[in-house]
This record gives structure tokens, sequence and C-alpha cells, in this order.
């Protein structure tokens, strides 16, 4: 195998072995603690421009699974229909796999994506590294000398890149809601689908109101980068708000609803990204186990008036979730619809639905 380097802003430089793609690539360099779903973690959009380190030691022991399509020609395995990320990071990779629903190994899968892999590394001091000193920029590179130039993706408007270019619709009972599209999960359609319930996935600047769609709700899906670049998403957001339309937001939807309520977002140290983020039900004090993955979050000082705090996360007591005190508003950090990770919060969907 190849060697290769990931070189951090600092200068810190990791050597590695290369186990996908030989090729350079830059980005923001998080980690994730999950120890299963890779398959789901990199096919989500919400990791676009991110170097992703995996902090379980052994990665890639289960393969990749098939591209099986199901009757709403959505792909039943993976998150969206591409890799997203920009390179990957971990101790040990595991050349021979073995799973039922195995089509080919990660390794293949990656160096068919054009995404760099690195193996051998230390992820346990690079995550100290990001946990003490916050996520940085870093490059992948297979030459010490290479002249690639470090690029901090959160300044782009990487939710453009991975928002659908035109309406998709998919069909089901008389009740529509309206999907802004921000980048989101395939999970997130099959739970609204699963509740006979119609979407119409929209782009993220797509004027709902302007475009005179007939709809019974909104939901706003999680996506990568800063929420500030969305201005457009803002706007029609502030629209629903205004007509008490019932309206969802999930991870990067939280943070838009958030904003065109009036909050303030602002950038957490290293973010949150895992399959083990306990959230607690500040309304009932239950603690539910979740999956997340982003890196901004609401201020709470900030929150207006006429909402509350809904969630917070349990180990650094962060926002994970508001809502409007009586109107049919609420967002929440973390991912109610799962994939990779446990489904204690999926009916919240269910809450979202009744008020149709």
């Amino acid at each position: 195998m190849k060697k290769g380097y990931l070189i951090l802003e600092d200068g810190t430089t990791l050597e590695g072995y290369s186990f996908g793609a030989e090729s350079e690539s830059n980005g923001e360099v998080v980690f994730n603690t999950g120890m299963t779903g890779y398959p789901e973690s990199f096919t989500d959009p919400s990791y676009k421009g991110q170097i992703l380190t995996l902090t379980f030691p052994l990665i890639g022991n289960y393969g990749v699974p098939s591209d099986a399509k199901d009757k709403d020609n959505i792909k039943k395995y993976f998150e969206s229909n591409a890799i997203h990320l920009n390179g990957v990071i971990v101790t040990e990779y595991s050349e021979k796999a073995n799973h039922w629903n195995m089509k080919k190994t990660l390794g293949k899968w990656l160096s068919e994506n054009n995404i760099p892999a690195l193996q051998g590394v230390d992820t346990r001091a690079l995550t100290q590294k990001l946990r003490e000193k916050g996520t940085m920029l870093g490059k992948i590179v297979f030459d010490k000398k290479s002249d690639m130039k470090f690029h901090d993706p959160n300044k782009d408007n990487l939710v453009a890149k991975v928002s659908v270019k035109r309406p998709v619709i998919y069909k089901r009972g008389r009740k529509k809601v309206v999907l802004i599209d921000c980048g989101a999960k395939n999970n997130i359609i099959r739970n609204l689908l699963a509740r006979n319930i119609t979407v119409v996935k929209v782009p993220w600047n797509y004027d709902i109101f302007a475009n005179k769609l007939k709809f019974h709700g909104v939901f706003l899906s999680n996506g990568p980068g800063d929420p500030m670049t969305v201005k457009e998403t803002h706007e029609i957001v502030k629209e629903c708000l205004k007509r008490k339309i019932p309206t969802f937001g999930i991870c990067l939807g939280a943070q838009v609803i958030g904003l065109a309520a009036g909050a303030k977002t602002y950038k957490l140290k290293y973010g949150h990204r895992a399959q083990n983020q306990p959230c607690i039900d500040v309304e009932t004090a239950r603690c539910h186990i979740t999956s997340q993955n982003h890196g901004y979050a609401i201020r709470e000082k900030t929150i207006p008036a006429g909402w509350k705090t809904w969630f917070v996360n349990a180990n650094d007591k962060t926002i994970e979730g508001i809502k409007h005190k009586t109107k049919p508003f609420g967002a929440v950090q973390f991912h109610p619809e799962a994939t990779p990770g446990p489904t204690d919060t999926g009916y919240l969907f269910d809450e979202f639905v009744k008020q149709l």
C-alpha cells in the first residue's frame, strides 16, 4: 500500500497507508465515535467537505452493501446516491470483509468514488488533538512536498452542492409535505412515506409560495456547512412561520428554523458526530440516545419570545431542540430518522404528522 500523509493546518503531519483512491484532497478534519454505520455516514450529505476520522479501531469488516433501490427509486442501504466526504482516516482497515448483504469491500468502494483513505493513523491521538484545539483544516497528500492548499469548506455554500436541482415527488396519501432539501438523508423521506405522507422534495432555494405549491406542512432537512450561507432558505421559512404552517427541521434544518425565528447560531468547537449522543427532553426529563452529525448549534440566550428549549445535550448542555410554545413549529439538532443509530426519537415524525 502506498504511503500517504494527513497534514493539519497547525503543521502536524500524520503518516498512514492508502486503502482508497490515491488522490489528494482537503477539507475540515472531524471525528465520529460510532462503532458501525460507515456506509450510511459516508453517504450522508452533511459530511460534504469534511475529512472524517473514525475513532473505532477496526473499520471495513462488513464491507459495503448493494445498490438496490426500493419502489420509490431510493437506495435501500445508503442515505444518498453518492459519497460526500472528502477523505477517511482510520487506525486499522479490514481488507477481508463478510456480511450477508456485502457487495464489495470498503476500500474498493472508496477507490471507485475517488475518495482517499488512510489507515495506520493514531486516531486516538488525532481525536484528542481535535477535542483540545477544535476541528482543523487538513489535507491528504501522497507527497509531503505537495502544493495542495488548505480550504475551509464552511465558507462555501455546501448546501447548493448537495441539494436537488428540481422538485421530486414521492406519492402516498392525501396529506402532502414539502421537504426542503438542504442535503436530505434518504431515511427522512422513508419515514414520511411510511406514515402515508406524499413528499415533494424541493431545492434549498425553491420558493414554495411563488411557485404556488399546495401542501399541509414543511420539513427542513439536514445538510452541510454554515446555516448562515442559505439566506434564501431563511426567507422561505420566515414565510412558513408567518403563515403558521406546521414546520419541522432536523440538524441544519433546525438551525435554519432558529435563524428564521430570530435566534443566532454559532460553530461548536468540534461538533457532535456519532450514534451515541445523549439528549434530554426538558419537558419530560427523559434521556434519549441519538444519532448526530453537526458542527453548528443554536445559541440558547438568543431564542426569541414565544419559543423554548426542547432538548439539550447531556454531555455539553448545548441546545439540541427548540419548539414554539403555542404554534406547530419544532426542530431538533439530532437525527430522529437514524441510519445509522438508534431509533429512540422516531416518534417525532408521528408528532409532526399529527400537526398536519
